[in-house]
């Protein structure tokens, strides 16, 4: 270990000698490192050091050049703002390959607090306020020019293909106990997808996206409570907005968490789904389409619907992309999303009463 971090600092122009790190928790994909430097005359310069998982992201380069110019187009729009600023190896590229092949990136640390679970209504909001006004800044970049860092990550008719593969196959022997939800998810297979058929006939455009609109991934001040900034731009590449507000909303609004076993603890929070549109709706509706505002509901039932898929694809392959904690783990988290989906089916007419001011303005 410590040869791998003198060897990596040393990319970066670091001195090893004169670093501490600490490793954070929290992120799910990457390795992430908290960086001290110590300089010459003691002062002190904290860091963040990040190993990107290559197993989920098979091209870092191509994210790291979607970052890049990404967040150089943000700076571009809003001089002043913060946005994350990733410092270029010795070499020039904005990361490092190391001798067994691992790919590292450094970037500034930002003080801040940021929230999982159990956020106010007013950060809720703030968070809305912070994805709408990414959206919003990046509403005149070339979205087709991006790389696609995880191919097709929202078709949701791909999604429900491989499902079906996976029940049909029945490589783990489980498809006998997951009737009752390959039939739910089956039933709503056509409204589930109707987002990405809609795209298809230009019906929708095709914008800059986040695709991981966790409230985890906005950094939040300290002092004021005022959202900063977005983080964990991995995932930025073209896709649909519906589906950033969508899974916000299936994050952010649920009232239990995401393998609750008690179904019926599970509902759309409703004041949180309206705290979270008025934050967005308020940096991006002046620049969306009519078609855009009108589906915002649909983009939380399909990606809420789509993760339910995608967990009952693993739980059948079994368990070979998500962690699980017990042998059922990822057919509790199916159920909990299928009974998410269910109550926001129910409440999609509440759900765009909800918008309606933003869609009459």
């Amino acid at each position: 270990m410590e040869a791998l971090m003198a060897s990596v600092c040393e990319a970066f122009g670091l001195d090893a000698a004169a670093c501490r790190w600490e490793e954070l928790s929290g992120g799910h994909i990457n390795r992430t490192l908290r960086v001290r430097c110590v300089g010459p005359e003691g002062t002190l310069r904290d860091l963040v050091l990040q190993r990107i998982n290559t197993r989920v992201f098979r091209q870092p380069e191509e994210v790291m050049e979607n970052i890049v110019r990404v967040t150089a187009h943000l700076r571009s729009r809003q001089p002043g703002a913060l946005t994350l600023r990733y410092h270029p190896a010795r070499d020039g590229r904005p990361f490092f390959r190391d001798a067994e092949g691992g790919c590292w990136r450094l970037c500034d640390f930002v003080p801040s607090v940021s929230y999982t679970s159990g956020a106010s209504l007013r950060v809720v909001e703030g968070a809305g306020e912070a994805f709408g006004t990414f959206q919003q800044l990046l509403a005149d970049f070339p979205a087709d020019t991006l790389h696609e860092t995880i191919p097709g990550f929202h078709h949701t008719p791909s999604r429900y293909e491989q499902l079906m593969q996976a029940a049909e196959q029945d490589a783990a022997g489980r498809a006998s106990s997951a009737r009752e939800e390959l039939a739910w998810l089956q039933s709503v297979r056509e409204e589930a997808c109707r987002l990405c058929a809609m795209q298809a006939r230009g019906e929708l455009p095709l914008r800059v996206t986040h695709n991981d609109t966790k409230i985890a991934n906005v950094l939040f001040s300290e002092a004021s409570g005022r959202p900063l900034m977005v983080i964990d731009l991995d995932t930025v590449m073209p896709g649909l907005v519906a589906y950033d507000f969508g899974d916000a909303i299936r994050t952010a609004a649920c009232t239990a968490p995401e393998d609750e076993r008690t179904l019926s603890r599970v509902s759309l929070d409703m004041p949180r789904y309206a705290a979270f549109a008025r934050g967005f709706l308020s940096r991006t509706a002046a620049r969306l389409t009519r078609a855009e505002l009108e589906t915002l509901p649909l983009g939380c039932l399909s990606v809420t619907v789509e993760q339910a898929v995608r967990f009952l694809e693993d739980y059948l392959r079994g368990d070979v992309y998500y962690r699980i904690s017990c042998p059922e783990h990822n057919l509790i988290r199916a159920r909990c999303q299928i009974a998410l989906a269910k109550d926001m089916q129910a409440r999609l007419g509440e759900m765009e009463q909800v918008l309606i001011p933003w869609r009459s303005a």
